[in-house]
């Protein structure tokens, strides 16, 4: 993205520091609630970090006190008044937003200082690892609306399983931080004062410690195998295994594996 494109963003900040790119959701004021220009700049915010060369890692999060309190309600009540076609175009707006992070070619870190509700919660579900403060609530409250939490479905059922995915989604019930942990939302728990360190200090581990070529491509994988036939995800991964052994990440791994030297992957 030009620099010109970040400067306009309105609700939604990128930068990158140390090889981590930091995404914000920057609307506060209204609890960081999803609207249509809000996905938007998400979007073009995910692009600019996928592009970046200097970002390795990109972690997710908020400003103020709530993390995302799902979608505009008052945006959501204008789209009452459009027709299928309209309201199908904004639903694949967010539906396509959820898909990008999903199989973005870095690894994305959710840092969770405040509630995730609805909306929220799913972007929560669609990254990679998630870091929440034990006082955090998260849960997918669509039915308690009469809505449905249809696309956040997809990515849940993945990740959780169904009979995890239907409590959830069925009841619209709000559970604490730990409790998610328990259900495979959230990967660790952290204070408030050292959510920050935490978060920063994994994505650098990440950084360093890890090829990320190996990481892409291992993101990528774990995104298809789910919809493939048994034999075919066994042909599938045996061909991954077969073209890693031939890249030079792995040739320089293996060389200082045997050699007895640490790598650092950020040189």
């Amino acid at each position: 993205m030009l620099i010109e494109e970040l400067e306009a963003l309105r609700y939604i900040q990128y930068e990158c520091h140390d090889a981590i790119g930091y995404i914000t959701l920057n609307r506060p004021e209204k609890r960081n609630a999803l609207s249509a220009e809000m996905v938007t700049e998400l979007k073009l915010a995910f692009d600019t970090a996928e592009e970046d060369e200097n970002c390795k890692v990109i972690v997710l999060r908020a400003a103020g006190n709530v993390f995302c309190a799902g979608a505009d309600l008052a945006y959501i009540q204008e789209l009452q008044g459009f027709g299928y076609t309209d309201n199908l175009a904004d639903s694949t707006h967010l539906m396509q937003l959820f898909h990008q992070i999903y199989t973005l070619n870095k690894v994305v870190i959710a840092q969770v200082q405040g509630h995730a509700l609805a909306g929220g919660c799913g972007l929560v579900t669609v990254c990679d690892f998630a870091f929440a403060v034990p006082e955090a609530k998260l849960g997918y409250t669509e039915v308690k609306i009469g809505f449905l939490p249809a696309i956040v479905s997809v990515f849940l059922l993945r990740k959780v399983g169904e009979s995890r995915a239907k409590q959830l989604l069925l009841t619209g019930d709000v559970i604490s931080a730990p409790r998610a942990q328990e259900f495979g939302l959230v990967n660790f728990l952290t204070s408030a004062v050292e959510l920050d360190e935490q978060v920063q200090q994994f994505a650098r581990r990440l950084c360093v410690e890890n090829s990320a070529q190996s990481m892409e491509v291992t993101k990528e994988m774990l995104a298809r195998l789910p919809e493939m036939p048994l034999e075919d995800s066994l042909r599938y991964v045996a061909q991954l295994n077969a073209e890693a052994r031939s890249s030079l990440d792995c040739r320089r791994g293996i060389a200082a594996f045997l050699n007895r030297e640490k790598i650092n992957w950020e040189n």
